[in-house]
């Protein structure tokens, strides 16, 4: 008799606990789908808002990036005339003044690519150690653009504070420019162009 009358308990709060939990979801996803509603009728809504329409770009080779643009360039040192030529396509795009290594630093001539490129960068004397950080009076400028190493040394084009020397074989071996055509430089070329260094 106790053990029916258990089991009739039993079987009563189970079915109490499934009304409970049947009312409690229902109500929940009512609740749940009536925020749903709220969201849909707002995209719906913003869906709904009128986009000015867009002027035809017309050829759009004029504004989408052309990878060529950067692998046919090359960069062309040509020491006797103290300048350097970019070519895009075998077409001269720019050319600068530059000055060049001097007697026992001469650049190194040959077929070489850019390796290393920073904006404002620190310069460290190869002598003393000291390190110079950007700014006026950085032998660097305010760009350096390496082109060759022999693992511990490097050359590459880079600004001066010392642009009345452009056109003059002074240098270490590198190649200097004036600030704003080292900034134009920069700007043309990227790591892997092409460098050749001629007499």
């Amino acid at each position: 008799m106790e053990r029916k009358f258990l089991k009739n308990q039993m079987v009563k709060g189970l079915v109490y606990g499934l009304v409970t939990s049947f009312v409690f979801i229902t109500s929940y996803s009512s609740a749940k789908v009536g925020a749903f509603d709220g969201n849909l009728d707002l995209k719906k809504q913003l869906l709904e808002v009128e986009v000015p329409a867009l002027p035809s770009l017309g050829d759009s080779s004029l504004y989408l990036y052309k990878p060529d643009d950067v692998f046919n360039l090359k960069v062309v040192i040509r020491l006797s005339k103290r300048q350097v030529f970019v070519y895009r396509n075998d077409n001269l795009i720019a050319n600068y003044p530059i000055a060049v290594g001097k007697k026992g630093w001469e650049t190194p001539q040959g077929n070489f690519s850019i390796i290393q490129m920073i904006e404002n960068p620190s310069w460290q004397n190869p002598w003393s150690g000291k390190v110079i950080p950007p700014g006026p009076n950085n032998p660097l400028g305010t760009r350096w653009i390496g082109f060759w190493s022999d693992g511990n040394n490097f050359i590459g084009f880079h600004g001066t504070p010392g642009e009345h020397l452009i056109g003059q074989a002074v240098s270490h071996g590198c190649v200097r420019m004036k600030d704003k055509d080292v900034r134009a430089l920069f700007e043309l070329v990227a790591v892997g162009t092409p460098v050749i260094v001629e007499p």
